[in-house]
């Protein structure tokens, strides 16, 4: 039976700002408290999605989720009305603020980690929501997220979710898991980037641990797992994910050479299962790793299109470094440049909006519809996107009673666009 890779991006919120919150990731503290445009990010993810579809790939939507959370505020002892809170939340702990506010959700990467039907003892698609622990301003959102895949997802025949990993487990969801196959409807092998024991980076802590990785992959019931450590170095430069320094898609691997503690020995064992492997290692000397990660040159997406060659969907950041535009010249590889510069400001590139979902043809039909792309779906995201986003935020903007009012409001609109039924605190 035939197989597709799906990708369902998360469409950016309507309260996307810079509050500098993601301690370690480079660009997002760079810009801490730069003023954003929340109308502009939605439209530049959703003119992304529509160039992918246009390639012949499957895609598919994430909707937002409701931000400010006034319930974690609530639930933090904050009292009385919603206005209320929120001005008493911006006397008192602006910080506090700026996380319940953050639009973070929409670098579906973190989402979740998902192992196809091909890949599990039980033929099952297999789904576990990030906990985000390592921040809590990520950290609010696997509830809603496990909330949303499961309407997504519902068919129990075809879907098996898991509660997200406990607190002392943090997971980073995808952002941290690569898979390598032959083909999508075949076996393949599941390859998790975990921070290493042994060798701590100095700077930046590693999110992502072999325990976590290593319950996940049983829980999913894996057949072939493997676990590759990162290389402190490149946390501390800023790749707070193995997404920032490595991309995978079926047999065809890019990497930097910095990215892993014992490379080689993990790129050897690979070939072993998998022979037909084609692993291209970027030299530290020809792309320093300030070069990657500024560029987010492997936080792009590595894609297959329906004529079974391969693709790169890059940002444009790429595109304007002259040593990372030679050595994607270098892969013989067809690359197209994406302008995601909103979300990039934010330290999330092409490949952190998206989230991965290998489906058989029997589990895309299973999946809802309601959110799958098409044309006529684009045209009513953009009119809801002009409608009621604004065109700039600032911090102070975050504790404005009119902004929650806004969001809830378009938010409300989406999931009937969606036809999502309740999913957020505010519809119940």
């Amino acid at each position: 039976m035939n197989a597709f890779e799906v990708n369902f991006d998360g469409i950016v919120g309507p309260t996307h700002n810079y509050a500098g919150l993601s301690y370690g990731n480079v660009a997002s503290m760079r810009n801490r408290r730069a003023a954003s445009n929340p109308r502009e990010a939605a439209l530049q993810g959703l003119a992304k999605m529509k160039f992918f579809a246009a390639l012949g790939l499957k895609q598919a939507v994430l909707p937002p989720h409701e931000r400010p959370h006034i319930a974690s505020l609530r639930k933090r002892g904050y009292t009385g009305s919603d206005a209320e809170i929120l001005a008493k939340v911006a006397k008192d702990e602006p910080a506090l603020l700026a996380a319940v506010s953050s639009a973070s959700a929409m670098w579906a990467a973190n989402a979740a980690t998902v192992s196809p039907s091909a890949d599990t003892l039980d033929g099952k698609v297999h789904f576990t929501p990030a906990n985000l622990a390592s921040n809590f301003h990520r950290s609010i959102e696997s509830e809603t997220t496990a909330r949303l895949l499961r309407g997504i997802f519902a068919e129990e025949r075809y879907f098996a979710h898991h509660p997200p990993l406990p607190a002392d487990l943090p997971d980073e969801g995808a952002a941290n898991h690569t898979r390598l196959c032959h083909a999508y409807g075949g076996p393949g092998i599941e390859l998790f980037a975990c921070g290493s024991s042994d060798h701590s980076p100095t700077t930046f802590p590693a999110r992502q641990s072999f325990a976590a990785s290593n319950a996940i992959a049983q829980s999913h019931r894996v057949r072939d797992s493997r676990f590759v450590m990162q290389n402190p170095p490149a946390i501390d430069a800023g790749a707070f994910h193995n997404d920032v320094v490595a991309v995978g898609n079926r047999s065809l691997l890019l990497y930097h050479q910095l990215a892993w503690l014992n490379a080689k020995g993990t790129i050897a064992a690979l070939r072993k299962s998998l022979p037909e492997l084609r692993a291209i290692e970027v030299k530290d000397c020809d792309v320093p790793l300030a070069d990657a990660i500024s560029s987010y040159l492997f936080n792009s997406q590595l894609v297959t299109l329906p004529d079974g060659s391969d693709a790169l969907i890059a940002p444009v950041e790429s595109r304007e470094n002259p040593r990372v535009g030679t050595a994607i010249d270098s892969f013989g590889i067809a690359t197209h440049f994406v302008d995601v510069r909103q979300s990039m400001r934010n330290g999330g590139g092409p490949a952190c909006l998206r989230l991965r979902v290998v489906l058989t043809e029997t589990e895309l039909a299973a999946a809802r519809q309601s959110v799958m792309w098409s044309e006529a779906l684009y045209k009513k995201l953009v009119a809801w996107v002009e409608r009621h986003y604004r065109d700039h935020l600032g911090a102070d903007d975050l504790a404005d009673p009119r902004l929650l009012d806004e969001s809830r409001t378009a938010l409300d609109a989406l999931t009937k666009i969606l036809r999502l039924g309740s999913v957020y605190d505010f519809q119940t």
